[in-house]
Parts: structure tokens; C-alpha cells; sequence
């Protein structure tokens, strides 16, 4: 299998992005230069295994999310909801709570 780097970078950017989130602040958290992390993303850097797994802890995802473009595998279709839940506040999810346990009682 042949990494395409390019499309690595634009997946680390585009992840960075969704969580509205600066090349300073992930470089910080994963304990690299600022150049560097704008080299990962414009694919002027190759970036380590390490360097690579420490960006998905700090994007709060998968390496497989930058490796292959998902981090969704079958039987785990809950992972996208539960990133969705990540920004709801504690009524918000009291609400899906209650939701979710009507849905389960309907076996809908």
C-alpha cells in the first residue's frame, strides 16, 4: 500500500479544521514545530508513525482517518453519533438519552 501524503495532509487540515482548531494549537498539543505541522498538511513533511498517532489523539480520531481517509469501519456506525454528541451540552443530551431508550422500547 502507497501513502499519498498529499491527501494525508489535506485530511489532518481538513480534521483540524471541522474542530476549528489552528496548526499552532495542534502543533502545541503534539509537540512539534509550527513549520512542521504546516509541512505535514502541505505534504512537504513526511510524517512519523508517532507523529501520526499523536495528531489523532489531539484531533480526538483515528490514524486510520488520515491513512485511508475513515475512521469508520462496519459495526461501528455509532462512532458517528457519538462525535455529534461531543458538542451538545448536559439538557441536550438528557433529551437523546430519553430518545434513544424510546427507541430501544419500540424496537424501532
Amino acid at each position: 500500500m502507497t501513502l499519498d501524503y498529499s491527501l494525508i495532509g489535506v485530511r489532518i487540515k481538513k480534521r483540524r479544521k471541522s474542530l476549528n482548531l489552528t496548526q499552532e494549537q495542534i502543533a502545541e498539543r503534539v509537540d512539534i514545530s509550527n513549520q512542521h505541522m504546516s509541512n505535514i498538511e502541505r505534504a512537504k513533511s513526511i510524517p512519523s508513525t508517532e507523529t501520526i498517532m499523536k495528531l489523532a489523539a489531539a484531533l480526538d480520531t483515528t490514524p486510520d482517518e488520515f491513512l485511508v481517509g475513515s475512521g469508520k469501519w462496519p459495526g461501528e456506525e455509532w462512532k458517528a453519533v457519538a462525535d455529534k454528541l461531543r458538542a451538545l451540552d448536559g439538557r441536550q443530551l438528557e433529551l437523546v438519552s430519553d430518545f434513544v431508550d424510546w427507541v430501544a422500547a419500540h424496537k424501532l
